[in-house]
């Protein structure tokens, strides 16, 4: 395996040659606009189209009374109305929606349309939801979900600790920021059904949640998926697509539906941004004897994953360590603020920052190195999983934590920087693949020979800028020994491929790895028993390699000749379909298959300004076999960088349910002049016995980044942090709570 070769979509996506969904044209296209509510929290009174259908080029206008089927959707519960009839409940719900025969003029007839609102009080914070008199946002209250996981005695065990740290945490509402905003086309098609071209992290899904809604067979709805410009989990749920595919199927023509950066910035969803109020105990030697974690999370007024996201959370609560008394209690609340849902780390980034605080902490007040301390606590090979199920064996967390203790001791910073600390943090991650036990989590693959002679290789993933065509070039070619001459690849097309499952959950390498080393004997079992009948040489002499079939060192037939020798009927194709591993202890959500992160930030804090600069991002990750290098390092960096913003710049903020920031120019993203020296190492080894094959590392890479770099904070200037993003406000206001003693001191210019 080559490890190194370049993604085969790389050069056309940097020279800007290759056509997103979103740059889609037909014939006779019509332009699509969502008119978003007014209010964050309001009852519709009524609504008029009268005025925006007398407007030349409108061809459509649509309401909650043109959905012919369910108003709703949601991947798990279809809570979220395609259209309000009666109460809109955050600022980027769907009222009306327009076709016309340009964008300005359907941005002009939205403007037309009239709708009256009685204005409704505002929850926009949990606590305020949570209070006895809060108006309820369903029916049975405003708690969407709770999530709870004990473990021995939390309050005996805190008896006996020397030592007590007690915070709350508090992580911000993050955007994803890709950079292909929500779109595409759909296409109504001569059989009453529709195409969709548009991007998701899962066709099958979109395909059928569209039908809910539509009232049309599943099989009459294609869904093309792919490529898409980013997602990070944005995309797993439905965006604009019910309102492009009821337009279009209303006025039979294609409807475009492209969303600005504004528009996608109030209608999409962010990660949670969650409370975290965490009591931890320690005996005199640092063994962590009691953990007693409250977790509060923001949901916004719709659930799309966010039970699934709390489960997560609640059961990383403790990370890569095994403690001896745990409690966790987790609440997602309904609010009117920002939907939030589905985003790369899923759940693991929130409770990874407040459990990596109190780990440094707890080892402060013990008089410990936190490496010792995080050594003494560590899981061990074969220990059980974090809600005491079983779970692959693996030394994945101690051999990260061995990495960047290493680097550590060898890292120096510049000397004779006037009015500038520098500081060292390392973080550890622990961090589940797949959907977890008790979900749904299905996958699968085919091989076929193509008419043009080809190995053709079908998934029903979709590739999101995450590498996945890359992985499955670099894994059929190791599988069957051929190059990437010999072999198409075919992804994102409902109509097409083979169900392979959800495009997340750091799943996608798994489940190809697993589904080429299902199929591939059989096909090559096949091929060469077509290719025996041709040549009349005997089937075990005969094998598959670079361009062709072989016997020995000779090729006898090339992949195009043997397909235009065999028949339709007897034509190769093999599938395969199977689920994602999971532990076989009934535990519900509870994860099987784990990577491993240990990170090392290095930080230099300007004491006049108050600015955090990273200036080094180390990250060790375990993750089994690496499958391709520059994807690989691709996803850890860019993860790392995503997480950066998170750390020291994202924050979504929201006020009585407006957003404070509505597009980039207020809300800061990292830029390469933020972007740090950065350092991946891969740990592939896995235990004697392991058959699972690669990680995924799609999520790993951002997961304790955030707490290594608000360590490195609090080894510079001795300060800890419990909020993010760290505000330079937020260094200015202790500098000056510290006192002026600070202006006279040399600045630390060296850490070995």
């Amino acid at each position: 395996m080559s490890k190194s070769r370049k993604r085969p979509d790389g050069n056309d996506k940097v020279t800007g040659q290759l056509a997103y969904l979103t740059d889609r044209t037909f014939p006779e296209m019509l332009y699509a606009k969502v008119l978003r509510s007014a209010y964050p929290h309001a009852r519709i009174r009524s609504i008029c189209t009268e005025r925006a259908k007398e407007l030349p080029g409108v061809k459509a206008i649509i309401t909650h009374q043109d959905v012919p089927g369910v108003n709703g959707f949601g991947i798990i519960t279809p809570d979220q109305p395609v259209f309000c009839d009666e109460t809109v409940r955050f600022i980027g719900d769907a009222v009306a929606a327009v076709a016309a025969t340009s964008v300005e003029v359907a941005e002009e007839a939205i403007k037309r349309i009239d709708v009256t609102y009685d204005v409704l009080s505002v929850l926009d914070d949990p606590a305020k939801s949570l209070a006895k008199d809060a108006p309820k946002l369903r029916d049975d209250g405003n708690v969407l979900y709770k999530k709870s996981f004990t473990k021995g005695d939390v309050a005996e065990g805190f008896k006996h600790c020397t030592a007590v740290v007690e915070e709350t945490y508090h992580v911000p509402r993050q955007m994803h920021a890709y950079m292909e905003t929500e779109g595409g086309v759909v296409v109504p098609e001569a059989d009453g059904g529709i195409t969709v071209y548009m991007g998701t992290q899962h066709g099958f899904k979109d395909q059928f949640q569209l039908s809910r809604i539509l009232d049309l067979p599943k099989e009459s709805i294609r869904i093309v998926s792919s490529p898409m410009g980013g997602s990070f989990g944005g995309k797993d749920e439905l965006n604009v697509q019910p309102y492009a595919a009821l337009l279009a199927l209303k006025t039979n023509k294609p409807v475009k539906l492209h969303q600005t950066r504004a528009e996608s910035v109030i209608s999409s969803i962010k990660r949670h941004p969650m409370a975290i109020t965490i009591k931890t105990g320690a005996d005199e030697t640092g063994k962590v004897i009691a953990h007693d974690v409250k977790i509060v999370a923001d949901t916004g007024p719709y659930a799309t994953l966010g039970p699934a996201i709390l489960d997560f959370a609640v059961e990383h609560s403790a990370g890569p360590y095994r403690f001896e008394h745990v409690a966790v209690d987790g609440t997602s609340v309904l609010t009117n603020n920002a939907v939030s849902g589905e985003f790369r780390g899923f759940g693991g980034n929130q409770i990874t920052f407040a459990l990596e605080n109190q780990m440094d902490r707890l080892a402060e007040q013990v008089g410990m190195c936190p490496l010792a301390l995080r050594k003494l606590n560590l899981r061990g090979e074969h220990d059980l999983g974090p809600l005491e199920q079983r779970i692959v064996p693996t030394t994945g967390a101690s051999d990260v934590l061995e990495n960047v203790e290493r680097l550590k001791d060898q890292l120096e910073f510049k000397k004779d920087l006037p009015f500038v600390r520098t500081g060292v943090g390392i973080a550890m991650a622990m961090h589940g693949g797949g959907l977890g036990f008790g979900r749904l989590d299905g996958a699968g693959g085919r091989l076929s020979l193509s008419d043009e002679g080809k190995i053709d290789v079908s998934f029903g993933f979709e590739e999101v800028g995450q590498g996945i065509v890359a992985v499955i070039e670099e894994l059929t070619i190791a599988a069957l020994h051929c190059d990437e001459n010999d072999i198409t690849i075919t992804i994102g097309d409902t109509n097409r491929v083979p169900h392979s499952g959800s495009t997340t959950a750091s799943r996608g390498t798994s489940m190809v790895w697993h589904a080429l080393e299902r199929m591939k004997q059989e096909f090559k079992e096949k091929l060469c028993e077509q290719a025996a009948l041709i040549t009349d040489e005997p089937v075990n002499d005969l094998c598959l390699g670079t361009g062709g079939i072989y016997k020995g060192e000779e090729q006898v037939l090339t992949y195009r000749s043997l397909r235009e020798q065999v028949t339709s009927e007897a034509n190769v194709v093999v599938e395969t379909s199977f689920d994602f591993p999971t532990t076989p202890d009934e535990v519900d959500g509870g994860h099987y298959l784990y990577t491993f992160a240990g990170v090392l930030a290095a930080v230099e804090v300007d004491l006049l300004t108050g600015q955090v600069n990273v200036t080094h991002l180390h990250q060790a990750i375990s993750a089994g076999e690496v499958v391709n290098e520059l994807g690989y390092k691709g996803q850890i960096e860019g993860g790392g960088v995503m997480s950066l913003g998170y750390s020291i710049m994202e924050d979504m903020g929201m006020e009585q349910g407006h957003y404070l920031k509505p597009n980039f120019d207020t809300y800061m993203l990292p830029t390469i002049s933020d972007v740090p020296r950065l350092s991946v190492d891969a740990i592939e080894k896995l235990p004697d016995g392991d058959v699972h094959g690669p990680r995924g590392v799609g999520e790993i890479g951002t997961v304790a980044v955030a707490p290594a770099i608000t360590k490195a904070i609090h080894d510079a200037l001795g300060i800890w942090i419990n909020k993010i993003p760290v505000d330079p406000s937020t260094i200015l206001q202790a500098i000056e709570k510290e006192g002026a003693t600070w202006w006279n001191e040399q600045p630390i210019v060296s850490h070995k």
